[in-house]
């Protein structure tokens, strides 16, 4: 389980609060608005009004505490601009921030985002997917539940084969790549062995792919 604090309950906010908090994920979130605040109780356990351009607000939260900052305000980029300078000020260890001009994002960045990215369901949803765990590394969802994950590799799984581990039997996933020191082996052969610090590119449906990252 991580930690995110979510700041901005509009739609980019709202879809990517209630993703983590399904993943199991601590978040509390923040709007300036009370009637967005009390929307989002019904899918977070946490939710605060407060005005995160006030020093004094962003300091009484302790950002340092939380794994991620989420910046999804997305009507007013002045104040995206001073939360996410003062997010990073007040010890905040990786924020992300919505964008919605490209004239945006560079600012932003040298406000100190981490991360920066466009709006959307899709975005909102991948990012949640990645950052909600730390054995997640990149996500692209297809239809129907299914998608392609890049995950660490299962330590149980060092030593062993694809076939030694009837991978697509017993797990549900198909490997499409595995990954290593930048290489990339598409189409790996059954035989293959797997080793440390790999990564694995699987496709599957997304509840089997979180049984196998627990």
């Amino acid at each position: 389980m991580r930690s995110f604090l979510i700041i901005g309950l509009g739609r980019f906010g709202r879809i990517m609060a209630a993703k983590l908090e399904e993943q199991g994920n601590e978040v509390l979130a923040i709007d300036i608005n009370e009637e967005r605040v009390n929307d989002a109780l019904q899918y977070v356990s946490n939710a605060q009004i407060g005005d995160t351009t006030n020093q004094t607000f962003i300091e009484s939260l302790g950002v340092g505490n939380f794994d991620v900052c989420v910046v999804a305000i997305g009507d007013d980029f002045q104040g995206s601009l001073e939360t996410t300078a003062l997010l990073k000020e007040y010890g905040a260890p990786y924020v992300v921030a919505r964008a919605t001009r490209d004239v945006h994002k560079k600012f932003l960045g040298l406000a100190g985002a981490d991360e920066v990215v466009y709006s959307e369901r899709e975005t909102a949803e991948r990012l949640a997917v990645c950052h909600g765990s730390d054995k997640v590394f990149d996500y692209m969802q297809l239809s129907d539940g299914y998608a392609i994950f890049e995950i660490a590799m299962p330590d149980a799984w060092e030593g062993k084969t694809i076939i030694d581990l009837a991978v697509r039997q017993k797990y549900g996933v198909s490997i499409l790549a595995i990954r290593e020191n930048g290489h990339l082996n598409t189409l790996p052969s059954p035989d293959h062995v797997f080793a440390e610090n790999e990564t694995l590119m699987i496709l599957g449906h997304e509840q089997d792919v979180k049984k196998l990252i627990r």
